[in-house]
């Protein structure tokens, strides 16, 4: 399967390795390997192939915020005064810890943003204190996730 223009080819060996790495990147080699047919080393040889071609961005452990108190997800649209205001507000963005994405892009807001709070009324607290005090932010709209419903990476 050619995964892009870039002439990164993957096959069905390739796609079983990596579809058990992204069920659980602690999975043993070796058990992959028997799993799979090959060679642990073979398994090692096709994951540095996959990195150096850009296709594996590593891989992380995943903290569960509920564990940590962090129970109210939600979504900001962030409205600028200015396009030129964009890489000002982002740099501000990043030092505020419960914003854990931020997005460019198209449509009413200039820029969307991924909060974890610990509540509504520490969601509130960041909203008005943190984030609409950035210079050339000139309103917010909120959306809260009641739950999340689907949670994955792109099929292989």
């Amino acid at each position: 399967m050619k995964v892009n223009d870039k002439g990164i080819y993957i096959d069905g060996i390739d796609k079983k390795i990596l579809r058990a790495l992204m069920e659980d990147a602690r999975t043993p080699i070796l058990e992959i390997a028997r799993n799979v047919g090959i060679s642990g080393a073979a398994i090692h040889q096709r994951l540095k192939k996959l990195e150096k071609s850009g296709l594996l961005a590593g891989s992380k452990f995943i903290i569960n915020p509920k564990a940590l108190g962090y129970t109210t997800m939600a979504f900001v649209g962030v409205y600028l005064d200015k396009a030129v205001s964009n890489p000002e507000a982002v740099k501000q963005l990043q030092k505020i810890p419960e914003v854990i994405e931020c997005h460019y892009t198209t449509g009413h807001w200039s820029i969307f943003i991924k909060i974890l709070s610990k509540d509504n009324e520490h969601l509130m607290h960041v909203l008005n204190s943190e984030i609409q005090s950035i210079k050339g932010v000139s309103r917010t709209e909120t959306f809260i996730s009641l739950q999340q419903q689907i949670n994955r990476q792109i099929k292989i």
